[in-house]
Formats: structure tokens, C-alpha cells, sequence
């Protein structure tokens, strides 16, 4: 059985989000500094230098994520919406999207098919680990994902690439997610983001 590892892109302060995200702003208000846009940055403007990280982002053999981060549509599936990716998302597996409003399998280009789990993070992740086999399962988020896996005590390694600013506010990881015993095991500085993986141990 492969590992669970959630990977997640932070600021110096915690947060992987701001606040108040919108279809226009999905990393919430920045109040005009752009910070949405630094957050990744690491990923698109220096791909070669952060390859290694890139190439484990996207290792996963299924993916978990919630419905925050697959898209702005709230309530009901009122309108299309199959996330930010296009028509051939980058995982190339199944991604299994927690929400509290059914809807069909969604079959995309590439080999990715977004499943909808209505009953709770267990069941998703029950799901992803067969469908990964003896692949790894990622927890791609957001934060709030993240958390609640924590504190289940369901996730094996964290991952996390730390960009050099703060927000001071809005979505972050380890709130509400018990004290953890984690072992250091990487750690590699590059020019915009520090990777960091830590194991898991309780």
C-alpha cells in the first residue's frame, strides 16, 4: 500500500489562502500586491530549478482535494464547472472531490475522472487508495482538506514549499488540527520557496 502525502504551498505565516477567494481572486483578496500570483510562482516561473517537487507533486497515483479548491461553485451544481485546469488537468488520474452535493463522474482529457464524495473524508480516501493501488495518494487541499486529514491521523507524509512573504490572515495549515510528532526528513531551499517534507509519526 502506497503512502498518503499531502502537499501544500504556504507563506512564511501559514496560509495558503487569503481571505474572501472569489472566481475572480481563488486565492482570496491580496489587496493589490498580487501575492495569489507569488504563491505559486515557484511551480510556472522556475520550473527547471523546482523540478524535482514538481515531478513528486504530480507522482500521485489518485488525488484527493476539496471542493474549495476544485472550484468558486458553492451549494448545488447549479452551473458546468470542471475545475481550473481545462479540458486536460494535470493529474492524469482520478481526483476524488469532497463535497455535500452529488454529481456525476466527470471524465476529462488525459486520463483524469473527477469522482464527488458525499460521505465524508474516510470514504474518499478508501476510494483513492483503490484506485492508486500501490501508489501513493495525495491530499492536494487546500488547507482546510489538509487539516482535516491531520487530524484524522490519516496522512503519512507532509510536504510543504514555503514562499518568502506573509498575509497575516486567511486560510492556514494546522489550525484546529491537534499537537503532531513530526520527523523532519528533506529539506532544500531554492531561490523563491524553501521545500520541506516532514514524516508524520503521530
Amino acid at each position: 500500500m502506497g503512502r498518503v502525502i499531502a502537499d501544500q504551498t504556504i507563506t512564511a505565516d501559514g496560509y495558503s489562502a487569503g481571505l474572501n477567494q472569489t472566481e475572480e481572486q481563488p486565492f482570496g483578496e491580496d489587496g493589490g500586491d498580487g501575492w495569489g500570483d507569488r504563491l505559486h510562482a515557484w511551480m510556472f516561473d522556475n520550473p527547471e530549478e523546482n523540478r524535482a517537487e514538481i515531478a513528486q507533486l504530480h507522482s500521485a497515483k489518485a488525488v484527493i482535494m476539496g471542493r474549495n479548491m476544485f472550484g468558486p461553485v458553492r451549494g448545488d451544481w447549479d452551473r458546468p464547472w470542471n475545475g481550473w485546469w481545462g479540458d486536460n488537468p494535470p493529474f492524469h488520474s482520478s481526483v476524488f472531490v469532497l463535497t455535500h452535493h452529488p454529481r456525476d463522474p466527470q471524465p476529462m482529457e488525459g486520463g483524469t475522472t473527477y469522482y464527488f464524495v458525499t460521505d465524508g473524508i474516510e470514504s474518499a480516501l478508501a476510494q483513492a487508495r483503490e484506485a492508486a493501488g500501490d501508489g501513493d495518494v495525495s491530499i492536494h487541499g487546500g488547507a482546510s482538506t489538509i487539516n482535516q486529514y491531520l487530524a484524522a491521523g490519516l496522512i503519512d507524509e507532509l510536504r510543504l514549499h514555503i514562499v518568502p512573504y506573509t498575509i497575516g490572515a486567511g486560510v492556514r495549515i494546522f489550525d484546529g488540527v491537534p499537537p503532531l510528532n513530526l520527523e523532519q526528513v528533506a529539506s532544500r531551499a531554492a531561490s523563491a520557496v524553501t521545500h520541506v517534507t516532514y514524516r508524520v509519526l503521530s
